[in-house]
């Protein structure tokens, strides 16, 4: 959903903060839905998440209506994940009783802070006082939730980030995502940070805000199932982990993306050229055919983020006996270093090499074997 109230100085996602045309691309997502029902996409679909942009600006009717037209295009699972992320200042106690009643069963809340400066450095629309009051109602209406939180700001501190992390842990959210704030191009921190208006991160703040985050979630019964995810037994997100674990997933939307397992395609970012192609009759993406060595790259990358780790008889299975020697041979530093460990025949990320997990997987990625 590609609407924003306003922009945040740090996001670098599409989005339009004018809502001139929001019916005709909503119009166009609709033929969208049927352009893939027609070419044979099979459901019934497990999980149905409203991303964004922000999700919230549609009113509870209009997220009806897609809920609907996925339901009759492709079945919906019953007892099937529908998740809306929201922001706190769309977040009436009434559109949130409308939202319990609607088949919305899991809201995602981009609190990003409980701290008004921070808020206010982000550029973001609501303030502490909407987080709180919003997470008081989600929590009393919704049993299966979840916050985002950012850390590594600029200015910021272990004191503050923990005064942070103790408001969020006042509702006991059932899931917590938590992300490392990045200077993203093309984005105003971008600007600021270039032009001397705002100080980079700091890298060794951020990873000791890091440490902080996952000593105090697993103290208080958090899974840290993923890189920057944290949930309760029971309350891992069904919709990201199934990306994680690499199903095929089907993106509605401007800049949305797609993958089927051998293939990724994605939607211009871009209302208009988005709205025109549909209204055209066309496919509105473009189209990269994963090699062998893409599939490989990502399931080693995905692998290493999560708690499942990355099998070594799979990657024999499904790239071959070469990939598997190549995979040991470079983790083998790092396994010595401690950063990864193996289990059994699996490979994981040890704490201490969570925070560089990134770069320890693009060492670990095939780069020259076809």
């Amino acid at each position: 959903i590609p609407f924003c109230k306003q922009a945040c100085h740090y996001c670098n996602f599409h989005f339009s903060t004018s809502l001139k045309h929001k019916e005709a691309v909503l119009r166009a997502m609709e033929q969208e839905l049927s352009y893939f029902a027609g070419q044979g996409w099979q459901g019934p679909a497990e999980t149905v998440y409203f991303g964004g942009g922000t999700p919230s600006l549609l009113s509870v009717d209009e997220i009806e209506r897609f809920i609907e037209a996925v339901a009759r295009l492709f079945g919906l699972a019953k007892g099937a994940e529908v998740t809306l992320e929201a922001n706190p200042d769309d977040l009436d106690l009434t559109k949130i009783k409308a939202l319990k009643d609607s088949p919305v069963n899991r809201l995602s809340v981009g609190i990003q802070s409980f701290d008004a400066d921070e808020l206010r450095w982000m550029n973001r629309a609501h303030t502490p006082a909407q987080a709180l009051e919003s997470l008081e109602a989600i929590a009393r209406n919704f049993e299966n939730y979840s916050l985002d939180l950012i850390y590594g700001i600029p200015g910021s501190d272990l004191k503050r980030w923990e005064s942070n992390l103790s408001r969020a842990l006042e509702f006991s959210p059932p899931h917590i995502s938590a992300y490392a704030l990045t200077v993203e191009p093309k984005t105003a921190l971008h600007s600021f940070v270039k032009r001397g208006l705002s100080p980079d991160v700091d890298e060794g703040a951020a990873q000791e805000q890091f440490r902080l985050l996952v000593q105090t979630l697993e103290e208080k019964g958090y899974d840290h199932y993923e890189i920057s995810n944290f949930a309760l037994p029971g309350f891992y997100s069904r919709n990201n982990s199934a990306y994680w674990q690499g199903k095929s997933y089907l993106g509605i939307g401007p800049a949305a993306h797609s993958y089927d397992g051998k293939k990724r395609w994605w939607n211009p970012a871009h209302n208009l050229r988005y709205v025109k192609a549909l209204e055209q009759g066309g496919f509105p993406g473009e189209v990269e055919a994963l090699s062998v060595r893409d599939q490989y790259n990502e399931a080693v990358m995905m692998g290493l983020r999560t708690r499942w780790g990355v099998s070594l008889t799979k990657v024999r299975e499904e790239f071959g006996p070469n990939y598997e020697a190549y995979l040991k041979r470079q983790a083998a530093p790092y396994l010595q270093d401690q950063l990864l460990f193996l289990d059994a025949d699996t490979l994981y990320t040890a704490r201490k090499g969570k925070f560089l997990v990134d770069g320890i997987a693009s060492d670990l990625f095939m780069i020259n074997l076809k």
